[in-house]
């Protein structure tokens, strides 16, 4: 016989909320200590609140705020007027200076709890500009019959659906402050029902919309989306199937690319490429990730998940040689061409799987001083556990996420013998609950 679910209880309920979690809710225990742990959205710690449950799981619960009964010092009033129900941003009602300080802790806690390790000193935070700087990201559209209007955003609180945005304040302006009338402007448009995203991308020099289209596009749609993107300065391309399908549309060829200005070097992409989306902030990345490594004049360095070159290359000014590995093929194509642009002939690139075996590879065998990594969000356990780790004085880890970073620092801390330098917050997404971190670890 099939299980009935019960009907969730939406009884409204006042609590205390005692923490933050990773995501940027409340948490709350409602039958005190001992009770069951309830995620709370909107809430913040230190405030009492209403709230209302709105989901029901076996070790958690969760629920959204009604009403603030009292307050933290710390809340301020969102800027944006789409706080609360799109999930691009969950942080706007926490006070700038102290989103970092949550993340920092966020960063110590998962050190602690999964990595059973702890860092010798915990870095000063990385911090930028709080608006206006998200260069790169992928908007959904849909076309809502019901409403008779297209829409144009981020995802909701509710993943099903898609935020009504007339803005984005943390989009760079000239494309934040036009997302209300991108999406006026594909309600006009033949195939307003078969555009189902839009990935924007920014260099120095020129922003690129690449549109994403289930069907072909008319002639009056292609002329209207040249006019667009020449009335609002938009380069405009095309992607009617994969990646590799994107071909502009207009104009006929457009430059993407980068200054790193400390290191006199330009770095040229393609508009689906992964950059890192906080420019400024990327700056200051990179100079204290090549602070923290120390490399000198004669030593080498292998950079693992180098993507465009964004660290290989700014190390190749500094160091004696330098050796890029990364798994997208298009990627390392793009970073040896950077290498040749900027007249760097000490740094080296290879394509690979790095979640496989790379043991009998050439870079594999060379010997290096030192190592630094920038892993997707899954982390590098698997490359880490091949390499012959003792060959490093220092390794920099930088990371996008705080749980896959402790369970790799203690394996290189509790199972490889090193040491847990030191560990500390980056703000690359302000006003998000996303975690960028880096930490050092040496020899013992």
């Amino acid at each position: 016989m099939a299980r009935t679910r019960s009907r969730l209880d939406r009884t409204p309920f006042q609590t205390d909320i005692l923490d933050l979690s990773h995501d940027g809710r409340g948490v709350a225990r409602r039958d005190g200590e001992g009770g069951k742990v309830t995620f709370i959205t909107g809430a913040l710690p230190g405030e009492v609140v209403t709230a209302e449950p709105t989901a029901r799981n076996r070790h958690f619960d969760e629920a959204r705020t009604l009403e603030v009964v009292q307050a933290s010092p710390q809340r301020v009033t969102p800027r944006c007027p789409h706080f609360g129900v799109c999930a691009g941003c969950v942080l706007q009602h926490l006070e700038e200076s102290q989103q970092i300080v949550a993340k920092q802790r966020v960063l110590i806690d998962n050190l602690t709890r999964i990595g059973h390790v702890s860092p010798g000193t915990v870095l000063p935070p990385l911090v930028g500009d709080s608006w206006g700087y998200r260069r790169k990201g992928r908007f959904s559209v849909r076309r809502v019959e019901k409403k008779d209007k297209t829409l144009v955003g981020f995802r909701e609180q509710d993943p099903r659906f898609v935020a009504d945005l007339s803005q984005c304040l943390t989009v760079i302006p000239e494309i934040g402050m036009k997302v209300g009338v991108l999406a006026e402007f594909i309600e006009t448009l033949d195939g307003k029902r078969d555009i189902p995203q839009i990935e924007f991308i920014a260099g120095d020099d020129a922003i690129m919309l690449t549109i994403r289209h289930m069907q072909p596009l008319s002639d009056a749609d292609r002329a209207a989306w040249t006019a667009f993107g020449q009335e609002h300065g938009f380069a405009i391309s095309l992607q009617p199937g994969g990646v590799e399908s994107v071909h502009p549309l207009w104009p006929a060829e457009v430059p993407l690319s980068f200054k790193l200005a400390p290191w006199d070097v330009e770095l040229a992409f393609r508009p689906l490429d992964f950059i890192q989306v906080n420019a400024k902030l990327n700056v200051q990345m990179i100079a204290h990730a090549l602070a923290l490594l120390d490399a000198g004049p004669d030593e080498r360095v292998l950079d693992l998940f180098c993507g465009l070159g964004n660290f290989t290359l700014p190390l190749a000014r500094t160091v004696r040689n330098v050796v890029g590995v990364e798994g997208d093929a298009g990627l390392v194509a793009r970073a040896k061409e950077n290498a040749v642009r900027n007249g760097l002939e000490n740094a080296e690139f290879y394509a690979a799987d790095l979640t496989q075996d790379q043991r009998q590879t050439p870079w594999m065998r060379q010997g290096f001083d030192k190592l630094l990594l920038d892993p997707p969000r899954s982390g590098a356990i698997e490359v880490l556990q091949q390499l012959p780790l003792k060959q490093f004085k220092r390794i920099v880890y930088v990371s996008c996420h705080p749980g896959s970073l402790a369970r790799d620092a203690g394996y290189l801390v509790n199972e490889q013998g090193f040491t847990l330098v030191s560990a500390g917050a980056m703000d690359m997404f302000p006003h998000t609950a996303h975690v960028e971190s880096i930490a050092v670890f040496e020899k013992r």
